[in-house]
């Protein structure tokens, strides 16, 4: 015959053995979990745009100190940026261009927001060279605008496209005035 006490014996040393079995499971579960959700956490946060790119994610411009005839170039999320304050002369040479003598037609009231400035990516549609034309003794090409050293493309005083390979228009950043002499772009 069993005793009886030694039978409840057996019987509440299996309940704990199952009961630390369970415990294990459970603890094992959960530390799977967190550690699951920190390497979910880190990817996610790792597509985030870096801290460098949202800051610049949007800039302001002063305007004043570019003279009539002169541009700019300043950086935005890691693009040049061409400012140029345009002459009367070259406002008119572009407003004047018959759409169908251009490789990617577009008229100059639809990429100015606010004359005489003139907002641009600073970089050739062709292979992504950045063209000359901000300073007055740079080599603008034919047509008074941009021209690209590397392999000859030339912009009018719009950015459009007028002879080489390139076959687009310089882009027009996303960008407004905020007063008479601040632009934000972006």
């Amino acid at each position: 015959m069993v005793d009886a006490t030694h039978q409840g014996a057996e019987s509440t040393g299996h309940g704990d053995g199952q009961t630390r079995r369970e415990f294990l499971y459970l603890a094992a579960g959960a530390i799977g979990a967190v550690g699951s959700a920190g390497v979910a956490w880190t990817l996610v946060d790792s597509m985030n745009p870096a801290t460098d790119t949202l800051a610049l994610s949007t800039i302001d411009v002063n305007l004043a100190p570019i003279v009539e005839g002169m541009g700019i170039v300043t950086m935005w999320q890691g693009k040049p940026v061409f400012v140029r304050h345009r002459t009367a002369q070259e406002i008119t040479e572009a407003q004047s261009v018959k759409l169908s003598e251009l490789t990617d037609p577009a008229t100059d009231e639809s990429r100015v927001k606010k004359s005489p400035w003139l907002v641009l990516i600073g970089i050739c549609t062709h292979l992504g060279c950045i063209p000359l034309g901000n300073k007055p003794s740079d080599d603008r090409g034919d047509w008074g605008g941009y021209r690209c050293p590397c392999h000859g493309s030339q912009y009018d005083t719009s950015g459009r496209v007028r002879r080489g390979p390139a076959p687009l228009n310089l882009a027009v950043p996303p960008y407004n005035f905020t007063s008479d002499t601040t632009v934000r772009i972006g």
